[in-house]
């Protein structure tokens, strides 16, 4: 697998640049998956460079997207021209990629183009979220693909009609592309760069977003009684932002970093006692609260990382990391780069800066914020 960067002023000459980088380290072996991801100020040049890297790579399949930020090694570019061109030889693997788009049906909104799902070993969906249903999506996917492997990210475009969405030879201005890839080993990772503080409880009486009790205690009552129980540090990073962590898969005897699903608390009625959150929640999952800063970001994704292919050897890995992330999260610039290329060794890594970044928790797949998702090719 390979990676290059180009910065030149031109969309064509930065994305060719950027194949001639990734082609190097490849030695000559056929790309049959390859990835493009550019700065939003090559979007109206998005068809010319995918044009560029084609005639670079010659690759079976090309997909990519205009972001916010590329990535590419150990480098992150958040401001200005940047394209990150990725490519891999997967020999004997299967790829179908695809060009999803919203519909209207009598029941509402649908999605057509997506294909069938045979149990694949990874699903990579960049998304236009001004024109595709993400969340509804997901939802859908998870009651029919349960522990499906999908990653991804909504493209961070200006704003509505901006974005250009790759798939081989055409560029989309909505809608979502990907790929469904089989026979290849691969490991998700989705760090959210939360901590855990105080005690976990269970949720004893909600209903749809709104917990009502935990614990069979007022929910409120019980949050406040958490945070009054923190040392002063803790508490300092609960009021600059405090988050749920939810249980999603029950079935655990104990429960990790990478077991809870991160969600924003979005209310509180005193009246009530109620809390409400960023998710549906039902009586019986567990919640425990969570705090979020550079320290722990930093910790979380090295964890996660070395979970993931631990008794593996990665041999590329693509990154879909938030926009709220990199320098705004860090104190010193390319630190997502820098952790995944040091924690998995070295080995190829492109990516994109997101406005929502999509991977597994407990089994299913979610939208999140303030996260790092990947997939981690491994060699076999």
């Amino acid at each position: 697998m390979g990676v290059g960067l180009g910065t030149a002023p031109g969309a064509a000459e930065a994305a060719a640049q950027a194949a001639g980088g990734a082609r190097a380290a490849l030695g000559g072996e056929p790309v049959d998956l390859a990835f493009c991801f550019l700065s939003a100020g090559y979007a109206e040049q998005a068809a010319e460079a995918a044009a560029a890297v084609r005639a670079g790579l010659e690759p079976r399949h090309l997909l990519g997207c205009v972001a916010d930020g590329v990535v590419a090694g150990e480098v992150e570019v958040q401001d200005g021209p940047a394209a990150a061109v990725w490519a891999a030889s997967l020999p004997g693997a299967s790829i179908a990629p695809f060009h999803a788009r919203a519909i209207r049906t009598p029941e509402g909104v649908g999605v057509a183009g997506f294909p069938d799902l045979d149990g694949p070993d990874l699903v990579v969906c960049l998304v236009d979220p001004y024109t595709f249903p993400a969340g509804g999506f997901l939802a859908r996917l998870n009651e029919e693909h349960p522990n499906l492997p999908l990653v991804g990210g909504l493209a961070g475009a200006s704003g509505p009609g901006t974005q250009a969405l790759l798939v081989d030879g055409d560029a989309h201005e909505g809608g979502a592309v990907g790929a469904v890839v089989s026979g290849v080993p691969v490991a998700t990772v989705v760090s959210q760069g939360c901590a855990p503080v105080g005690r976990e409880a269970v949720i004893t009486q909600a209903e749809g977003n709104v917990v009502y009790e935990l614990a069979g205690q007022p929910a409120l009552e019980w949050v406040k009684s958490q945070l009054g129980s923190l040392p002063p540090r803790e508490q300092l990073l609960a009021v600059q932002g405090l988050l749920a962590g939810i249980v999603i898969d029950e079935n655990k005897a104990d429960y990790g970093r990478g077991d809870y699903l991160m969600r924003g608390l979005l209310a509180a009625d005193e009246d009530e006692g109620s809390i409400a959150l960023g998710e549906q929640v039902r009586v019986g999952q567990t919640v425990r609260l969570h705090v979020r800063d550079a320290a722990s970001a930093d910790d979380d994704l090295r964890e996660a990382l070395d979970l993931a292919v631990r008794g593996s050897r990665p041999a590329g890995a693509l990154l879909f990391t938030c926009n709220g992330r990199g320098t705004h999260m860090f104190a010193e610039p390319d630190h997502d780069a820098r952790a995944v290329t040091a924690a998995l060794g070295g080995p190829a890594l492109a990516g994109f800066f997101c406005g929502g970044e999509i991977g597994p928790v407990g089994g299913r797949a979610f939208l999140h914020g303030f996260t790092a998702t990947l997939a981690v090719f491994l060699e076999r």
